[in-house]
């Protein structure tokens, strides 16, 4: 399988808590150190992928259950699926040639999380009903018993990951 045994990390939050925003932040500080990422978007609703009209989409719409886009540079899959697969089936089947995924969502799940936690978006984090929760970035101050990040803190928040990959399990080398 491609992805088996990659670290995933997944940002977790309620909507509007300010995760894309730190994970769009993070990622150049992550690769600067020469970290190769994946990033794999949760989204709880049906989502359109492509635009009416173009190519890929008339083929979706005349009933293709798969449409692969290619390009020199890109590839873009759309899908159809019965159940919705796990992150962890995400990873083992498309991810590859990564050294870290990091999630955004999939908060149900059992991964590392580090949570975005911002007042206003919710009253209080998940972090304190979550165990697997590890750190909280917040904009103010919140008693909880995990390390605690600002929202501008992308180079706080890489260490954290860092050394938490010293303990999560990796890939042989060589081997994805």
């Amino acid at each position: 399988m491609k992805g088996c045994g990659l670290p995933i990390i997944s940002i977790v939050g309620t909507s509007k808590s300010g995760k894309t925003t730190f994970i769009e932040k993070l990622i150049p500080v992550l690769k600067e150190k020469g970290v190769k990422i994946a990033v794999v978007k949760h989204h709880h609703g049906d989502f359109e992928f492509d635009r009416p009209g173009k190519d890929t989409y008339r083929h979706k719409e005349a009933g293709a259950s798969t449409v692969i886009l290619s390009a020199p540079r890109k590839l873009a899959l759309v899908r159809d699926v019965e159940l919705e697969p796990t992150l962890r089936e995400i990873v083992d089947r498309y991810v590859e040639d990564v050294d870290l995924v990091i999630a955004e969502g999939f908060k149900k799940e059992e991964n590392v999380k580090i949570e975005v936690f911002q007042y206003g978006s919710a009253m209080t984090p998940l972090a304190a009903s979550d165990k697997g929760i590890k750190a909280l970035i917040t904009d103010r101050e919140v008693a909880v018993k995990i390390p605690r990040f600002s929202m501008t803190d992308f180079q706080g928040v890489a260490d954290f990951i860092f050394a938490l990959l010293k303990d999560m399990p990796r890939p042989p080398s060589g081997k994805s």
